[in-house]
């Protein structure tokens, strides 16, 4: 009995033995089978990141597969006179989401640059659209002297964003500040958004991870004071900039309106030629009802500077040719992933490159 136990004992012992060797050479065998995945490559920040331009198309890459450009393709057939191709164009584009505006811009330019004979030339169509493309965005983009003497040097500098609730404008203050911080600047995150108390809790889980200061009033306080304290605050503490969230309810409110109109007025008072920069935050997926509020918000507030969220996750990136059309602001930065280093500075010719990128090969059989 005594002899059976014991070989019993180191039966176990030896099944668990190869059980724990077979257990690690499938471990190694599944590390080495994950690098060579290429899901697993995408998810190592060095190549996932890529550069500028890699992530820009990236990001484009729905509005460019199923927004008003991928449209154009297939449209002109051997038999396509010019007349119908124009007419095809003509309701691609008054379907975009760029609005009617920037439409007829787009289509008197082709009509204009372009023979009759070459409207049915995809090739000389999308030339043609590009380059005009590229006008629209560098004239909404070319430096004005106010910007050049804009706060003069003055600290802090004062950033004003605005927005509705749902843009990211909380997010893209954070990211903001995130770069900011890298670059070497001390910033005061500013709770001005002080009717809702998920938007200060959300600016202080920002200025946590960033490890940024943050200036808030209690709740339901009077925006326009806890922005003029945050700036005095930031003065006597040597701050270089000042991130002042406000109030995101819509834009249709007027009372929003008129209060983001206050809050202007008192950052002015509490250092003089503040705000240095007035950001709009838009959601790219909300297409043509972007252009809207950018009316809407530039109507209330002298708005300086746009930026344009979620670009990645819409087929209506075209949009920033209708804003910048009707506007005449530029885009500060656009929002192509979740991470921080995804809010990229908008450049106009990476923009239109992507843009306007050979479309990717289909997948299919």
């Amino acid at each position: 009995m005594i002899e059976f136990d014991a070989v019993w004992q180191w039966g176990v012992l030896a099944l668990v033995g190869v059980a724990g060797l077979v257990f690690a050479i499938r471990s190694v065998l599944r590390r080495l089978g994950a690098e060579e995945r290429p899901e697993s490559r995408k998810s190592k920040p060095a190549e996932m990141g890529g550069t500028d331009a890699e992530r820009l198309r990236e990001g484009l890459s729905r509005t460019r597969n199923e927004g008003f450009l991928s449209k154009l393709a297939g449209l002109f057939g051997d038999q396509t006179s010019g007349e119908e191709a124009i007419e095809e164009i003509e309701a691609i584009l008054y379907t975009a989401d760029i609005g009617v505006k920037t439409s007829k811009r787009l289509l008197s330019s082709i009509r204009e640059g372009l023979s009759p004979e070459e409207w049915a030339d995809e090739a000389k169509v999308r030339q043609q659209l590009r380059e005009e493309s590229q006008r629209i965005l560098a004239a909404a983009h070319a430096p004005r002297e106010s910007e050049a003497t804009s706060g003069g040097g003055v600290r802090p500098h004062v950033l004003m964003v605005v927005g509705v609730n749902g843009a990211g404008k909380t997010t893209t203050i954070g990211k903001i500040a995130s770069q900011l911080k890298a670059e070497g600047s001390k910033v005061l995150l500013a709770a001005g958004d002080t009717f809702r108390a998920a938007a200060v809790e959300q600016l202080q889980v920002w200025a946590d991870r960033v490890e940024v200061d943050l200036w808030k009033g209690e709740e339901g306080a009077d925006p326009a004071s806890v922005l003029f304290e945050a700036v005095r605050h930031a003065i006597e503490e040597g701050h270089d900039v000042v991130l002042a969230d406000t109030s995101g309810r819509l834009h249709t409110d007027a009372n929003l309106m008129r209060e983001l109109e206050k809050v202007h007025r008192v950052l002015g008072k509490a250092r003089v030629g503040a705000p240095d920069e007035v950001l709009l935050v838009l959601d790219a997926t909300m297409g043509q009802n972007a252009i809207q509020q950018a009316r809407q918000f530039g109507d209330a507030v002298a708005v300086t500077g746009l930026v344009l969220t979620k670009l990645d996750g819409t087929a209506r990136g075209g949009v920033v040719l209708g804003i910048c059309d009707e506007m005449g602001l530029p885009i500060r930065h656009v929002g192509i992933g979740e991470r921080v280093e995804d809010l990229r500075p908008f450049s106009v010719e990476g923009f239109v490159d992507a843009l306007f990128a050979p479309p990717e090969p289909s997948s299919g059989p």
